[in-house]
């Protein structure tokens, strides 16, 4: 079976499943305010920071990779279903490290929806908060529309849009600060 170089190595993804989860923790508060007793979100976050110490395993994280996504349907403005999305994004990078630039997209779509001028600003912090190892890591994701499978493919989910754009940006900063 040939893996998709949106995969990273497990130690990849456990080192980017922290940042991601940074990201998506900046725009939880847009979700909770709406349902602030829907605690999926905040443990997608938790189990995030959990996977990237080492803490929990990656079967059992690839099968509860769905649960925060969920919680977007609990909330109506696009801010707070953004939010929960980041946070589901964040728990997928146990299953592919792509998932920890879409953390990142979602959290700046969050950021978007609710103060358009500060989405440049997220980015920027975004890509402050890269460590050496974690730039590295992500550096290893293919751009956008230049493999056959996973959420990066042409069309694909996180290759359109705001979402797409967004992570063009972010491998781009990530490329720039070689």
């Amino acid at each position: 079976m040939t893996l998709s170089p949106q995969s990273l190595s497990e130690a990849d993804r456990r080192l980017v499943a922290v940042w991601a989860a940074d990201c998506a923790e900046r725009v939880l508060p847009f979700f909770e305010e709406e349902a602030p007793t829907d605690e999926r979100p905040r443990d997608a976050i938790e189990r995030a920071r959990a996977y990237g110490r080492g803490e929990l395993d990656t079967a059992g994280e690839i099968r509860r990779r769905f649960v925060a996504g969920r919680a977007a349907g609990s909330v109506a403005t696009p801010a707070a279903i953004a939010a929960a999305r980041a946070a589901a994004q964040a728990s997928g990078v146990a299953h592919m490290g792509a998932h920890a630039l879409g953390a990142a997209a979602y959290a700046v779509k969050a950021v978007s929806a609710r103060r358009p001028d500060e989405a440049e600003a997220e980015l920027d912090w975004q890509a402050q908060q890269m460590t050496v190892e974690v730039r590295r890591a992500l550096r290893q994701l293919p751009p956008i529309g230049e493999d056959s499978a996973g959420p990066f493919v042409a069309g694909g989910l996180l290759a359109r849009g705001v979402l797409g754009s967004t992570i063009r940006a972010l491998q781009s900063r990530i490329a720039d600060a070689s």
